[in-house]
C-alpha cells in the first residue's frame, strides 16, 4: 500500500513539475509572443549571456538570436521574462512612450543596487527627470566646463600622469577610474580622497565586478559583495546629508550643497531620492570613461596612425599658442576635430551595456507581436552601430570614417550617450574629461603597452588581466 502511495505521489510531483516547466516555456500572453526560448526554469538564459566573448562585436548572445529570430525575439534573464528588440523604429517609438507604455527598469540586481525598496521606478519622469538634468548640467554641463572645470581637469590629470610616470607599470582601467571618480566626487560632494576613511573607487570597483551577476545574495558571492559596497556609499551619503542640513551655513558650493538647499523647496527631494541620483551619477562616469581611457590605450598601441595624427593635433596646439605653457582653453578643445572622432569612433566600440532597460506598463502590440504586461524590454541600440549596412567595417578602428558619413545617418543610428528622452547630462563632461587627458598624455609623455588582457564582453566589456602601460616623460 505504501508503495502505492508513494508511486501516486511521486507521479502527482512529476506531473506537477511537468506542467510547471510547460507553463515557464510558454507564457501567457493575450497575442503572439515574439519567437525566441524563455531557457531553463528560474535562471532562463542567464548563463549563455555571461560567457565571455573576446570580441568588440555584439555579444553571440544577442547576435545570434536577431540571425535566428529577427529584429524581435524573447528571453529569459536572472529568472525574468524579457522581450529583447533591435528593431530601430519599435525602439523609437518606445523610447517616447516613456511614462505611458513604458518605464525605466532594471533587472533584479540593477533595481537593488540603483532602486530603495518601495520607490517608484517612474521617478526620473517628468519634473523630477528635468531637476536631476539642470542640476547635473549646472554643475557639469558646457557652461560649467567652460568657465571653472576644464583648467581643473588639466591640473589633476597633469598630476596624475606625473604620478604614473613614477610607477614601472600601470594598470589603466583601473588607475583611470580612481582619477574620474575622485574628481567627479569632489565636484558633487567635496571628496577628498587624502581626507576620506572611505575608498570610493575600490568600493565602486566591486560594485562593478557583481552588479552584472545572478542576484543571489549569498556570503562571498560577487552580488553579495557588490550590496555591501552599495550600502557602505549610501550609508556615508546619508550621514553627508544630515551634516550639511544641520550646518547649513557652511558653503562648499558642490552638488550636495545645492541639493540639500532646495531640498526646502521641492517636495520630491527626499534623503532617499537624493543619495540614489548621487550614488548613480558617480557610478556612470566611474565606469563609462574609465572603460573608454582603456580601450583608447589598446586600440592605440595598434593603430599607430592614428595615434601620429592625435600627436599632430596636439602638438599643432601648442605651436598656436602665443605661451606653450599656458593652459588649455575652451577654443582648443573644440578645435580638436581629429580627438574627437577617435573618442566618438571609441565610443561606438564600447558598448558598456548590451541595451537599454524599459517595462511594460501594459500590452504592447509590437510589428505582429504582442509584448505582455509587466515584462522586461531591452532596447538593443547598439545593434545599429554595430550594423555594417549602417557604418561599414563597424568593428574597424578607423576615425577618418567620420568625414564620409552623413551627420543625418550618424545622429539617427548612432546613441552613445543614451537614447529618447534620457540623453545623458554628462556628455560633454565626458568628452572634455577624454579629450584633455589625451592633450596632457601626448603632449607631456611617452608611453608603451607592457602586457594586455584580452578585451571581452560578458556581456558589459572587460579587460582580463589589465592593459598596463609604461608612463615617462618627454
Amino acid at each position: 500500500m505504501w508503495n502505492t502511495i508513494g508511486l501516486g505521489v511521486v507521479g502527482l510531483v512529476v506531473i506537477w513539475i511537468s506542467n510547471w516547466i510547460r507553463r515557464w516555456r510558454n507564457p501567457k500572453c493575450n497575442g503572439v509572443l515574439p519567437p525566441g526560448s524563455m531557457g531553463f526554469p528560474l535562471i532562463g538564459e542567464t548563463l549563455p549571456l555571461i560567457i565571455p566573448s573576446y570580441s568588440l562585436d555584439l555579444h553571440p548572445f544577442i547576435k545570434t538570436r536577431l540571425q535566428r529570430y529577427g529584429p524581435i525575439f524573447r528571453t529569459s534573464i536572472a529568472g525574468r521574462p524579457v522581450v529583447v528588440s533591435a528593431d530601430p523604429g519599435l525602439n523609437s517609438f518606445l523610447f517616447q512612450q516613456e511614462g505611458k507604455l513604458v518605464e525605466l527598469w532594471y533587472l533584479d540586481t540593477f533595481s537593488k543596487i540603483f532602486v530603495q525598496e518601495g520607490e517608484s521606478r517612474t521617478n526620473a519622469a517628468g519634473v523630477i527627470h528635468k531637476y536631476a538634468r539642470s542640476m547635473f548640467l549646472n554643475h557639469f554641463g558646457a557652461e560649467r566646463l567652460k568657465e571653472k572645470l576644464l583648467p581643473e581637469i588639466e591640473q589633476v590629470v597633469n598630476k596624475t600622469l606625473s604620478e604614473w610616470s613614477t610607477r614601472a607599470s600601470v594598470e589603466v582601467k583601473h588607475a583611470a577610474s580612481v582619477l574620474v571618480i575622485d574628481f567627479s566626487a569632489k565636484q558633487i560632494i567635496s571628496y577628498d580622497v587624502e581626507k576620506s576613511s572611505e575608498s570610493l573607487s575600490e568600493t565602486y570597483t566591486g560594485i562593478v565586478q557583481g552588479f552584472m551577476s545572478f542576484p543571489l545574495n549569498i556570503p562571498g558571492t560577487a552580488y553579495n559583495q557588490c550590496l555591501k559596497g552599495q550600502k557602505k556609499i549610501l550609508a556615508m551619503l546619508r550621514d553627508m546629508i544630515k551634516e550639511r542640513r544641520a550646518s547649513p551655513e557652511t558653503n562648499r558650493g558642490d552638488f550636495l550643497d545645492q541639493i540639500c538647499k532646495d531640498m526646502n523647496k521641492e517636495k520630491f527631494l527626499s534623503e532617499d531620492f537624493i543619495v540614489q541620483l548621487i550614488f548613480g551619477g558617480l557610478f556612470a562616469t566611474f565606469e563609462s570613461v574609465s572603460a573608454i581611457m582603456a580601450l583608447a590605450f589598446e586600440l592605440l598601441s595598434e593603430h599607430p596612425s592614428v595615434l601620429k595624427e592625435m600627436m599632430a593635433e596636439h602638438e599643432a596646439i601648442l605651436k598656436n599658442r602665443e605661451d606653450p605653457n599656458s593652459s588649455l582653453t575652451w577654443d582648443e578643445y573644440k578645435s580638436m576635430t581629429f580627438t574627437l572622432q577617435v573618442i566618438l569612433l571609441l565610443l561606438l566600440l564600447l558598448l558598456l551595456l548590451p541595451g537599454l532597460l524599459r517595462r511594460a506598463l501594459k500590452d504592447i502590440p509590437a510589428k505582429g507581436f504582442t509584448i505582455p504586461a509587466g515584462w522586461t524590454i531591452m532596447l538593443v541600440t547598439s545593434s545599429l552601430q554595430l550594423n555594417p549596412n549602417t557604418f561599414e567595417n563597424p568593428l574597424e578602428f578607423n576615425p577618418w570614417r567620420w568625414k564620409e558619413l552623413d551627420s543625418r545617418v550618424v545622429s539617427k543610428n548612432f546613441l552613445p550617450f543614451g537614447g529618447g528622452t534620457r540623453q545623458c547630462a554628462g556628455a560633454e563632461y565626458s568628452r572634455v574629461f577624454m579629450a584633455t587627458f589625451f592633450h596632457v598624455l601626448l603632449t607631456k609623455y611617452r608611453w608603451t603597452k607592457i602586457k594586455g588582457g584580452k578585451i571581452f564582453r560578458n556581456p558589459v566589456l572587460g579587460f582580463g588581466k589589465g592593459i598596463h602601460i609604461n608612463f615617462s616623460e618627454k
